[in-house]
């Protein structure tokens, strides 16, 4: 397990060689040039933080981190191709990923054996930190538990208006939602998106972090998130409840990459081995409600186990070949819808 002191060594994060996060200069305390590691990150701090500490903390590596979205690290680092200045990608959904696979050199980190079926690309030009199940949620003070179900209840006309969805031209997690339904429901994949921007009934989110503020305060009754988001929610005192879609669901790992030409290669797989560790993976399910890749590492009793969602294979490259296309057809859609 990873040290109990961990909340302290958050707490110190940016007076050690972490400070680099904020972009602050810590030329004063920067160790040699093969002591570095530069990481580019979309997870938020609570997450990377507690991580990155502790991997300097074990082996004596200085860690730089840039925080930012996905897709604007994935941009950065294609413009940064002709002299890379970041070692590795950690976080952003693997379609993200996949999407800017030329620019990763294929690593199999050193316990690749144990990652659970299904998380591990043949290719290895990433690889998976964590598991992600799209879930559905409601509120429990305006909806009865067996009224919502599934992915077709979302499409019979009883929710119009009332499902709380973020844009998934923006959101990450969301287009993985509405990948999945399309996945899932039978049906013409533009057809069952124009159903989906029918119900929204012009009611679209901006952000995924506003779904289940959204059902939990019951501006929307029904709401697509990922299982991490809802489960710190319902920790909180939420008034939500979760759903596993009675069809099924996708649980699509988030995941981390080496940099093709990265300035410092071996430091780079050693982080990358070590957020793949059993310590990290078990902190992943303890502290940050999300399930474990690796097969060692248990998600816990309180959960439904994955061999019972029915979870899909996610056609990661078909999402990530789509995106393009998604996103013509869905502005075309929604021209003119506000949030």
């Amino acid at each position: 397990m990873l040290k109990k002191g961990l909340s302290l060594a958050l707490s110190l994060l940016f007076l050690t060689g972490c400070a680099g996060a904020r972009g602050q200069s810590v030329s004063t305390f920067a160790p040699a040039e093969e002591n570095r590691v530069v990481i580019y990150t979309s997870h938020k701090e609570e997450v990377y933080g507690p991580i990155v500490k502790e991997f300097e903390e074990r082996t004596g590596i200085w860690a730089e981190v840039v925080t930012g979205g996905t897709n604007e690290l994935l941009t950065r680092i294609a413009g940064e191709a002709d002299e890379p200045l970041c070692d590795v990608i950690f976080g952003g959904g693997v379609e993200s990923l996949t999407a800017y696979e030329n620019y990763f050199e294929p690593y199999a980190c050193a316990e690749a054996r144990l990652i659970r079926p299904g998380l591990h690309p043949q290719d290895d030009l990433w690889t998976p930190f964590s598991s992600l199940p799209v879930v559905l949620i409601y509120n429990t003070k305006l909806v009865s538990p067996g009224e919502l179900t599934g992915w077709a209840d979302l499409l019979s006309g009883k929710w119009t208006g009332q499902i709380a969805l973020a844009n998934p031209t923006v959101s990450g997690s969301s287009y993985t939602a509405v990948v999945t339904m399309l996945s899932i429901l039978p049906g013409n994949d533009w057809t069952l998106l124009n159903r989906i921007v029918t119900e929204l009934d012009g009611h679209i989110l901006p952000d995924s972090g506003d779904v289940v503020a959204a059902v939990a305060g019951g501006v929307r009754c029904v709401g697509v998130t990922l299982e991490e988001t809802a489960l710190k929610r319902q920790a909180q005192g939420a008034d939500i409840a979760i759903v596993y879609p009675a069809e099924g669901t996708s649980a699509v790992p988030d995941g981390s990459a080496l940099i093709a030409g990265a300035p410092h290669p071996d430091n780079a797989k050693a982080f990358l081995d070590f957020a793949q560790s059993r310590d990290v993976q078990e902190l992943v399910v303890s502290q940050f409600s999300r399930r474990s890749v690796r097969s060692d590492v248990s998600d816990g009793d309180a959960l439904p186990p994955a061999e019972e969602l029915g979870v899909i294979d996610y056609p990661v490259r078909w999402a990530a070949e789509l995106k393009d296309e998604f996103v013509s057809h869905w502005t075309e859609l929604t021209a003119g819808d506000a949030s």
